[in-house]
């Protein structure tokens, strides 16, 4: 078997077997078939496409080049999550407690965020003292005794999808459906959860910008995952505007906090709740999504969620006692607000702009190896349809240098369109693929 006619048999739009995906993808890893080889078919891929069973052999030849993960020693029917990124989206911090409450335990693996983007585990670091690596007993011992972990990938995950997602993103291959959705699955199914429930977002702030390319990736990612045995549904979200109210680490972790208490975002909460209905039903915990529903704001009310949050962070070595008071949380050193130039109603706020002024004051990583602050970013005050007055504040800057927050003053303020004429809402939940 050679890689050129790989190449070529792709290049005339013929479909890759079982055996020569697994070929190209061990070789590749193993560093002998060359980056330009594989430069030249996963441009072959884009311009050709796959067909869901090569979609598939690609997922799962990426998922064995590594580790997978083993869970069995977890009591309950493991239910993971995934989201495919936005600005503000900080779901897991309180999706993850209200599962484990409802006794369905959260095994989750969790990535660290590049670019405009924000990642669980920073997040989670904005607790003083709370490890993100966990050895795998731990991690087991954790999830059985508290119902949830959530720890770092480890560099045994997938690492043909790593290898394959550094090349094609230096060569304009990484826009093309079968490949996004080979690349999060690999890494999915290689976690060792029985059930996915997949959180796609589409707009501004989201890597898929239109709905319907979003409802084609996660029509794509069911269809691996079921085909893969694994119970999955998707949800389509809204990242037209950021989720919830605040976008910076320890800002997002006081407003999943203050969900947790009842008192969260409306947008915020609906997708916690639509997430969480199809967790519930997929591990076999509710009947329906009322019943679901129901379950959820029971242990909000009851506080038992909140309870669950602090002990997952204790049980990391991280302090709780920001759980159950925020304002111990360290605080950036200066605050700016941004006014409204003129009356009308918000008509867009550009949701990767906001994630860009998060990343000029410090928030956000340019490489992997970026240091990032924990304490900046920026509070919303005004969010899509809302009316405005002239000069009143549309959001509030976090940050500890002032050309930085000058500069992050400035995106922001662009990055809001005020209309004359009133808008009705865009729904945050846009459609379930199941």
């Amino acid at each position: 078997m050679r890689m050129y006619d790989l190449i070529v048999k792709k290049k005339h739009g013929e479909a890759l077997t079982t055996e020569e995906i697994g070929y190209m993808v061990k070789g590749f890893t193993e560093g002998e078939i060359p980056d330009y080889q594989m430069a030249a078919m996963m441009m072959a891929v884009c311009f050709r496409g796959m067909n869901e069973t090569e979609t598939l052999d690609l997922t799962l030849a990426m998922r064995d080049s590594g580790e997978v993960i083993d869970l069995s020693a977890i009591t309950g029917v493991k239910v993971d999550k995934h989201s495919t990124g936005g600005v503000g989206d900080k779901t897991s911090l309180a999706l993850a407690p209200i599962m484990a409450a409802l006794g369905v335990p959260v095994a989750k693996m969790s990535g660290r965020g590049l670019g405009h983007t924000g990642g669980t585990i920073d997040k989670l670091e904005a607790f003083p003292g709370f490890r993100a690596e966990l050895a795998k007993d731990v991690f087991v011992h954790n999830v059985n005794e508290i119902g949830m972990a959530i720890a770092a990938q480890t560099t045994d995950l997938a690492p043909a999808d790593k290898k394959l997602y550094a090349l094609r993103d230096v060569t304009g291959t990484v826009d093309e459906i079968s490949l996004i959705a080979s690349s999060i699955m690999s890494k999915k199914l290689a976690c060792g959860a029985d059930a996915i429930v997949l959180d796609v977002k589409t707009g501004n702030g989201a890597f898929m910008k239109s709905v319907e390319d979003a409802k084609k990736l996660a029509r794509t990612m069911v269809s691996i995952g079921r085909r893969a045995g694994k119970h999955t549904a998707a949800v389509i979200t809204d990242m037209d505007q950021p989720l919830g109210y605040a976008v910076g680490n320890s800002l997002e972790v006081m407003e999943a906090i203050e969900t947790l208490k009842g008192n969260g975002p409306k947008d915020f909460k609906e997708v916690v709740f639509a997430l969480g209905m199809r967790m519930l039903k997929a591990a076999g915990k509710a009947a329906n999504d009322t019943d679901a529903l129901a379950q959820m704001e029971r242990v909000i009310a009851d506080g038992s969620a909140q309870k669950k949050l602090a002990a997952f962070v204790a049980a990391q070595g991280g302090d709780f006692a920001p759980v159950f008071n925020p304002g111990l949380f360290p605080k950036a050193a200066m605050k700016r607000e941004v006014l409204a130039p003129q009356s009308g109603y918000v008509h867009r706020i550009l949701a990767e702009q906001i994630g860009s002024a998060c990343m000029a004051l410090g928030g956000g990583r340019v490489t992997k190896d970026s240091a990032i602050d924990l304490t900046v970013g920026i509070l919303l005050q005004k969010k899509n349809a809302d009316e405005v007055k002239q000069g009143e504040t549309l959001a509030v800057i976090y940050g500890n240098e002032e050309e930085k927050v000058v500069a992050a003053s400035e995106i922001v303020q662009s990055a809001y369109e005020i209309g004359v004429q009133p808008i009705k809402r865009r729904p945050v939940i846009i459609d379930y693929i199941n």
